[in-house]
């Protein structure tokens, strides 16, 4: 796979930029997702290509909605023994159709690694000079980078309206009444039966699953239940197990899916919190879009398969939906 051979399937000119359709109800319009909620309790959730970062839209990357789908599709297949999760139904390369939910108040974050560059991350807190967080206590003496002395849950609760997420015990989200005690039992035992099932299958893909998020709603029972995506190169930061130790012993960074070509270009050419986005070189889209099906493959260990040419993303996701429209 090279650009080349992305330039002559017409990559960049069939990029799903807008995924509004008309026939389906109660659209609501995320980042890089589009939701329609139908009357009978399926939610219909497209993924666009969008990129997002620094709070805007930056550019649209051809197949990103269909890797993450499909990824997705393999670890929710692959963990469906473990707990419950929201698919009902694959219509479309880029669409899956679930059920549902009432999205719990805490955002999930399983670690191994003391890594990551947000405020909240453990990395950034021990840095810091914080020790106690989230309800562990962290040693002294860690490197970035380093395999946690276990695997932990960082959990913070999902801010709206602007706020910031903010750091939560599980002693807190209990008092809080965020959760129920016998909720965050049932939630904490599924992330980390989650992520052990995700580090053991990355393993033998050659990566290291270093952190992911997950994100829980409850249905119309109670039943806590797997919502969003799982696993896909978005939700999770995945590095390269052949080269971590010498690059670790080296104190350099690990050998990730290097996804942010587009990001450090815009950041280095403007302020992207407040100027107009320049536009983005073809090559670093496409660059892009080589990393996210690389991942793809990595990850699942199955080859990328190229929707057919000729037919607009959108034009054939309608196509797909038809049926939808009728129960709408």
């Amino acid at each position: 796979m090279d650009i080349e051979t992305l330039r002559a399937r017409g990559a960049v000119g069939q990029v799903l930029a807008d995924a509004t359709i008309p026939e389906l109800p109660n659209h609501y319009r995320g980042k890089v997702r589009d939701n329609y909620d139908l009357a009978d309790g399926r939610r219909i959730i497209v993924a666009s290509d969008r990129l997002s970062a620094f709070d805007r839209v930056l550019a649209a990357i051809p197949y990103k909605g269909q890797v993450l789908t499909q990824t997705a599709r393999y670890w929710f297949e692959a963990t469906a023994d473990i707990c419950p999760n929201h698919v009902l139904d694959y219509l479309d390369p880029n669409v899956v159709v679930g059920q549902r939910l009432d999205i719990l108040p805490v955002e999930i974050v399983v670690r191994d690694y003391l890594a990551g560059s947000t405020g909240t991350s453990v990395l950034t807190l021990y840095k810091a000079g914080k020790r106690e967080m989230y309800g562990v206590t962290l040693p002294d003496g860690l490197r970035a980078n380093e395999k946690l002395p276990e695997t932990i849950i960082t959990p913070t609760s999902k801010a709206f309206d602007g706020a910031h997420d903010e750091p939560l015990t599980p002693a807190e989200i209990v008092g809080q009444g965020l959760l129920t005690a016998s909720q965050w039992e049932t939630l904490s035992g599924y992330a980390l039966a989650l992520f052990a099932r995700g580090r053991e299958l990355a393993a033998k893909r050659g990566l290291i699953l270093v952190d992911t998020k997950y994100e829980f709603g409850t249905d119309g029972d109670g039943r806590i239940v797997l919502a969003d995506e799982i696993h896909t190169p978005d939700s999770s930061r995945y590095w390269l197990a052949d080269s971590y130790p010498a690059r670790f012993a080296a104190g350099t960074a690990p050998e990730s899916f290097d996804k942010d070509f587009v990001r450090n270009w815009v950041a280095a050419r403007c302020d992207p919190y407040k100027d107009d986005i320049p536009d983005i070189p073809e090559t670093l889209v496409l660059e892009t879009a080589m990393v996210y099906i690389r991942a793809f493959e990595t990850i699942t260990g199955r080859k990328f398969e190229f929707p057919p040419q000729g037919e607009a993303p959108l034009a054939r996701i309608r196509r797909n939906l038809a049926s939808c429209f009728q129960t709408a």
